[in-house]
């Protein structure tokens, strides 16, 4: 049986930031550009964060949310360095480790249990060691799938650890609201809102030729598989990809105008700062972009 652990770094840019200049620590305060150039949030503090204030927002925005809010001009270098660091701790528990961004991996832990112990017991020390290591806060979610696992990091969020046994895996997935589902953005929750699916527990009651007639083919059969813990992809030790992309959904527009162009700048400048951020990380250039909207 597979035994896969989800780690996440807590906040990172801003968890960098704080390392860096510890007068940060506690403030609201939010890695970017600045409103005046169209700047948007890459990463805020959680004190920013109890104030309305969200990664991809527009600056300007989140100022008017927060007057004193603490513009820190994002340093990419820094974090690719720290997050090799991060990344060389964790092949030391393993080989078998899927590298998803900046911050985040699976590991599949299954075989080490006689020579590490519990699959709780690697999860804690990873979190130990890189703590002591590299001082930043980690979350580890530990499940029988990736998707679980993922699920738990999010559950146990911020700096904390959850091992989901097989034996309560639906007990722990069904009460959860559908959006921790992969793949459910603001449009298909709002889809299954207004059919009167909230949570993890309404789909799971739902056939999938109901899910199917009402998302659509992929999307349906995609979230009836979760929705019943099923997720059998295995974690794939990283391979050189040939694209590097990010994408994010702003949902139906709020007027009959269609979005606000600022907004899809600031969201615009948001994604080119993501895939730049991760081809810094990777020692990639690129020749061709593609925007598809």
């Amino acid at each position: 049986m597979r035994k896969i652990i989800h780690m996440d770094l807590d906040a990172f840019f801003c968890a960098v930031e704080e390392q860096r200049n510890p007068a940060l620590r506690g403030v609201a305060f939010a890695v970017g550009g600045r409103p005046e150039s169209r700047g948007v949030v890459a990463s805020c503090s959680y004190a920013a964060r109890r104030l309305g204030i969200h990664s991809a927002m527009p600056m300007a925005q989140a100022v008017r949310l927060c007057h004193d809010l603490v513009i820190v001009p994002s340093s990419h270098g820094v974090y690719s360095e720290v997050s090799r660091q991060v990344m060389a701790i964790v092949h030391e528990f393993t080989e078998l480790v899927e590298q998803i961004s900046i911050d985040e991996a699976f590991l599949d832990v299954a075989g080490l249990w006689r020579i590490d112990g519990t699959p709780g017991d690697i999860a804690a020390r990873l979190r130990r060691d890189v703590a002591e290591q590299v001082g930043l806060p980690i979350t580890v979610g530990m499940a029988r799938t990736k998707f679980l696992a993922k699920v738990a990091s999010g559950v146990a969020k911020p700096d904390g650890l959850l091992v989901v046994p097989p034996d309560r895996e639906l007990e722990f997935l069904r009460p959860l609201p559908v959006e921790r589902l992969w793949g459910v953005g603001r449009v298909t929750a709002a889809t299954l809102h207004a059919h009167g699916l909230h949570r993890v527990a309404d789909l799971a009651r739902e056939s999938e030729v109901e899910l199917v007639a009402l998302l659509g083919r992929s999307v349906g059969r995609h979230l009836h598989a979760l929705a019943h813990g099923h997720d059998p992809r295995p974690v794939r030790p990283h391979r050189r990809r040939r694209s590097v992309g990010a994408q994010h959904a702003l949902g139906r527009p709020r007027s009959a105008a269609g979005h606000d162009p600022g907004l899809v700048d600031a969201t615009l400048r948001m994604l080119v700062e993501r895939v730049t951020g991760r081809m810094r990380a990777a020692g990639r250039a690129g020749r061709t972009v593609v925007l598809r909207l």
